[in-house]
């Protein structure tokens, strides 16, 4: 069992409180899944794998009421269990954190969760004195009367897990909960679920991290293309198995682990970090409401260097993203690379001039999903292929093959739609196209990872790694600082818009990191 199974129940002969019994999900003639047994237990935790596009996401919409199965059937404390909404599931008990948020922008927090939750006459100043409690509780801080639309990516994933939380569920679905959580609040976070399980209540927990699993697992059921290939306890020595039924393969011919990133620089690459790729002096952000967003960023980016930015979402990165990015002007300070000065240049120009961007949200500003994979992969070099006013289709087609093969794209082919490519495929294009810019000097990645499955996050951390030692200077984005620590050189944390330190991205200093993402231990922070 997992290593905190003593503190958990382990009695399985008892009846499960939810039980899937060969449950289908068609949608024309495409099957989500297919023949899905699933048993979750009172006081247990069950955790479900799979690589994007696998079903996970299918299994949990039905089971919450979203979507209807096709054929099976369900069973909730031995009674037949067949919701038709997810008002049916609340009822029932049930709740759910979404991958994808559920919120209604034009309303404040404190509304958003007072919805379902409240009736009779409504008050809102004392319901905002309870999420403010059970916020600090966990350590989920968000202002209860501002809008949903005002709050970052961060922020709202709170609210999401806060809307969950304050109903006490006796069966809570968390899918892929701790994105962009503290490395302190995902371990509260955590510790809430074993708290919740030993109380008696059931969770299901879709994940992609190991130690998320090996913490808190007592099953785990695997699913592949629809279909569930593997159920077990979990156990230490259960890790590569189950890895290798996500996939597909051997975990060994797969390389999917990334303890071997930072080994696979070169020696041209040390010798690169001499120059500087991307010099950023005194960025401040002031946003039109009059909210200082950035505050004096300074950063220098040497070749074949990969410097990690770390912080919880809400603290400016989205900003210096968007700056950088060419979306949006600073108010003072500049950025530039030691040949040109990319300031108050255009998207085209940042283009054009060596940079390549891979942005945080990829459907709102790095692809068209209406357009085809080909179209994407080649958005910034169409004028590569104009013939007398014309675009050589061909000529596009046998380009964007080459990219497709080369970052390992898994699509019907170059003529799919974007948009119906898994998000993982839609990562590895939008990373294929930016890295295929020619001559390359840097790259901006923001979150470049955020939803992935296990294989493809190596695969887009493997195709970084190999861009720095070309050379190419990296400023890397990301609120998993297990991540940033594994690939990353150095690690600059970054709080209300201010840097508050950069330190050498080694293990030793992770809880110094995570102190300074949480505004305190700055003093801990020092040029690395």
């Amino acid at each position: 069992m997992s290593q905190t199974s003593t503190t958990k129940p382990t009695d399985t002969t008892a009846a499960p409180m939810l039980r899937v019994d060969s449950v289908s999900k068609r949608y024309g003639d495409f099957s989500a899944l297919t023949d899905v047994d699933l048993a979750v237990y009172s006081g247990r935790i069950h955790c479900l794998l799979g690589e994007n596009g696998a079903g996970k996401s299918t299994l949990c919409k039905i089971i919450y009421g979203e979507e209807l199965p096709s054929t099976g059937e369900m069973m909730l404390d031995g009674r037949a269990y067949q919701p038709q909404s997810p008002a049916d599931a609340l009822a029932s008990g049930l709740a759910m954190v979404h991958q994808h948020f559920s919120l209604i922008n034009n309303m404040s927090v404190c509304e958003n969760l007072m919805v379902g939750n409240v009736k009779g006459v409504l008050e809102p100043r004392a319901y905002a004195k309870k999420i403010v409690e059970v916020s600090e509780r966990y350590r989920l801080q968000v202002d209860p009367f501002k809008r949903i639309s005002e709050l970052s990516v961060g922020e709202q994933q709170r609210v999401e897990i806060l809307k969950c939380l304050m109903r006490n569920p006796r069966l809570l679905i968390l899918d892929e909960p701790t994105a962009v959580l503290l490395p302190d609040e995902i371990d509260m976070l955590l510790d809430t679920c074993m708290q919740i399980v030993r109380e008696g209540h059931g969770i299901i927990l879709v994940t992609h991290k190991l130690a998320e699993i090996a913490k808190v697992a007592n099953e785990v059921s695997v699913l592949r293309a629809g279909k569930c290939v593997k159920h077990c306890e979990f156990s230490t020595d259960q890790v590569d198995s189950i890895i290798s039924a996500m996939i597909g393969s051997d975990i060994k011919e797969s390389a999917i682990g990334l303890s071997n990133i930072k080994a696979s620089e070169s020696k041209e690459s040390q010798e690169h970090r001499t120059q500087p790729a991307m010099l950023i002096d005194g960025l401040c952000y002031t946003d039109p409401k009059g909210n200082q967003k950035l505050a004096d960023v300074t950063l220098v980016i040497k070749k074949g260097e990969i410097l990690g930015l770390a912080g919880v979402e809400g603290n400016g990165q989205s900003e210096l993203g968007d700056i950088m990015a060419g979306l949006v002007a600073p108010t003072t300070g500049r950025f530039y690379l030691p040949q040109a000065d990319l300031t108050n240049a255009s998207p085209a120009q940042i283009t054009a001039a060596g940079v390549a961007i891979v942005p945080e949200n990829r459907h709102r500003v790095a692809c068209i999903n209406e357009m085809s994979l080909t179209e994407n992969l080649l958005l910034s070099s169409f004028k590569r292929f104009k013939r007398y006013g014309l675009l050589d289709r061909k000529a596009m087609r046998q380009a964007a093959e080459t990219l497709i093969q080369n970052f390992d794209v898994r699509a019907p082919s170059s003529d799919t739609k974007f948009g119906n490519l898994s998000g993982g495929n839609q990562q590895k294009a939008v990373l294929a196209r930016e890295l295929s810019i020619n001559p390359l000097h840097f790259l901006l990645a923001a979150h470049p990872t955020r939803g992935l499955d296990i294989g493809a996050v190596y695969a887009v951390y493997e195709q970084i790694r190999q861009a720095a030692d070309r050379g190419v200077g990296v400023l890397l984005i990301s609120s998993e600082l297990d991540d940033l620590i594994t690939v990353c050189d150095k690690i600059a944390v970054i709080y209300r818009g201010r840097i508050l330190g950069i330190l050498p991205a080694e293990s030793k200093y992770r809880d110094k990191i995570g102190a300074m993402m949480a505004g305190t231990g700055a003093d801990a922070g020092q040029a690395a």
